[in-house]
């Protein structure tokens, strides 16, 4: 192993935190519709539990509402009940074998609710590259202890990890900020 791969297994990890921290943040509703809303709904098929996007087109009427059309005759029940009965506090209305989801309008109170979680988020990706950069710091120090590295291409590794972290850091917090800009925004 060299400084090229610790760096390269670094950058990798911290693309992944950031990466999961995206669909996080997707997962959490604002006011506006989103198709990947429902992706965390399972729905009982034929005995197994599966996503409804893999049992029904779900797309967007308008800015507000979330359409699924399931692929079978029949099914819309069952994906109905599955979205009642998920956390989401969604209502769907039949209309034949069509589901209407209307988003709900967001109370000040759950904004603010939604705010803390998305900083939680935030919080947990960050805790997650400080993890991978003290990863990184100590395969460097095992480098320098095995001889392989010198104490000066150690002390520059370190440097080129800690600037690479205060980046990584810096993508979350924008990130967060702009999903708490769009959850307040009315």
């Amino acid at each position: 192993m060299s400084i090229a791969d610790v760096k390269l297994a670094f950058e990798q990890k911290t693309a992944k935190s950031i990466e999961a921290l995206k669909a996080e943040l997707q997962k959490i509703r604002t006011g506006r519709a989103h198709p990947g809303i429902l992706d965390q709904v399972h729905v009982d098929y034929y005995g197994s539990m599966v996503p409804i996007s893999q049992v029904a087109n779900v797309t967007l009427l308008d800015a507000r509402t979330i359409s699924v059309q399931p692929w079978e005759k029949g099914f819309a029940g069952k994906i109905e009940r599955a979205i009642r009965e998920s956390h989401l506090g969604l209502n769907p209305s039949s209309q034949g074998d069509l589901l209407r989801v209307p988003m709900p309008a967001l109370t000040e109170e759950r904004r603010k609710e939604l705010t803390k979680v998305v900083r939680g988020a935030g919080e947990d990706a960050k805790i997650a590259v400080r993890n991978v950069r003290r990863e990184a710091n100590e395969q460097a120090k095992k480098l320098l202890k095995d001889k392989t590295i010198s104490e000066d291409e150690e002390r520059r590794s370190l440097d080129e990890v800690q600037k690479a972290t205060d980046r990584t850091i810096a993508e979350i917090d924008r990130l967060v900020q702009g999903k708490e800009a769009e959850i307040l925004a009315i």
